[in-house]
Formats: structure tokens, sequence, C-alpha cells
């Protein structure tokens, strides 16, 4: 597949590892765990893989839960013991994660080309108001979208057929940006295009499709738009 440039509308943005880093978690963990890498990496997985059990079985809740149960796991895993206050402390690091150098810049350029720019998400409000303001990206974004509207994480299409009629947009003229392989997929399934911003190089997964376009940066994804 090849992105469209002229039916895209509307430009939505996935937020963690997206539009925030979600391994700059691993600091908040440097001070209490003593290898905190693998307890990182684990937490960030296990949070993943329980929204993709949740949908299927029917045990939503909101994501910063699913974080918070994600933490305890990944902890216990690894035989760190922390009090209740320590993990909440840990936690809380989700509302101001790093920003990626070239967000504030590239969704401005988008927006000044005219394109209608959101956020969309499996965090809840309270996590995507704090990203918005942290990313100092609220007077660019038309909105934030949260999983929690519909009590379903992607990639379940429901999410995204609700985030294309939140924006009241045609879903054929949303272009979904994301680093997650499998949130591509989701959105293409769904009926929108789909970018995948792979910062790092990885390779793409080999089943499923492909993206739309595979792009470094979010100023790549502008180019290719005419922003």
């Amino acid at each position: 597949m090849a992105l469209d440039p002229d039916r895209v509308s509307t430009v939505t943005f996935d937020s963690y590892s997206t539009l925030v880093d979600v391994e700059a978690a691993e600091a908040a963990l440097a001070d209490r765990v003593a290898d905190p890498e693998p307890v990182s990496r684990l937490w960030r997985s296990r949070s993943l893989a329980y929204t993709f059990v949740a949908n299927a079985v029917d045990a939503y809740q909101p994501f910063y839960e699913m974080n918070r149960d994600a933490l305890t796991h990944a902890l216990a895993a690894h035989g760190v013991d922390l009090p209740d206050a320590e993990r909440d402390e840990i936690l809380a690091v989700y509302h101001e994660l790093e920003v990626f150098d070239d967000v504030r810049d590239a969704i401005g350029r988008l927006r000044d080309a005219g394109y209608d720019c959101y956020v969309l998400s499996n965090g809840d409000p309270e996590m995507l108001a704090s990203l918005v303001d942290h990313a100092d990206i609220a007077d660019l974004v038309a909105d934030t979208i949260s999983a929690d509207e519909v009590e379903t994480f992607k990639p379940a299409a429901e999410l995204y057929r609700h985030g294309a009629a939140r924006t009241g947009t045609p879903i054929d003229e949303v272009v979904h940006a994301t680093a997650g392989w499998f949130d591509v997929l989701g959105a293409r399934h769904a009926g929108m295009q789909a970018a995948w911003i792979d910062r790092k190089g990885t390779p793409w997964e080999p089943f499923g499709g492909d993206p739309d376009v595979t792009v470094e940066t979010l100023h790549e994804l502008a180019d290719l738009l005419g922003a």
C-alpha cells in the first residue's frame, strides 16, 4: 500500500511511543530497582498485553489501572517489593514522559496546512490531558480521543471508528500516525490509512499487511502531506 495524501483531511496521533517516549519511564525505576531496564521492558509489554486480553474477555479498566497492574507484575516478577506510595510515584511518570523533539513543530506544520489533528489513544482522559499539557500541544490539537470513551482498547476497530466519528471525518480521510505495529494494523483494518513512525529502524511485523507509509519522524509525514 502507499499513502494517498489527496484522501487525507484529518491526522490522528497515537500517544505513547509516538508523541512521548515510554522508555523514559525506566528512569523512575532507577532509584528503586537494581536493574531497571528489564523491569521497565516487562512493565510495558504486560501493560499492552493486558489491553489485548481485556478486549477479548471483557475486562476493561482505565489504562492507568492497567499500567498499575502491569507494574505490580513486573516488580513481583523481578523480586522487587515496594510500598504503594512508591509504586504511585513510579506510575506518575506517565504524566510527564519525555516528548520527542519533532512533536510540536511537526503537528504545528500539519495544523497550519489545514489538517485537523487529534490524539487517539488507549490512555484515559486524565493521562491524555497531562500529555497534551506536558508536550505543549494544546493549541495545536483539536481534541483528545480516549479508549475510555468506548471502554475498548486498540487494535479493536470500534475505537478507530469512534475516533473518526468524533473528528467528524469519513474514516477513509483519516491517516493515523503511530509507532505501534498493532496500532497500524488496527487503524488500517478499521478503514484508516496508517503511517508507521519507526524511529528506531525496527523490522516490520511479517503478517497482517503493511503500513501505508513508514517514516522515521513526524516531519517526514508532514512532508508527504505537503505541510
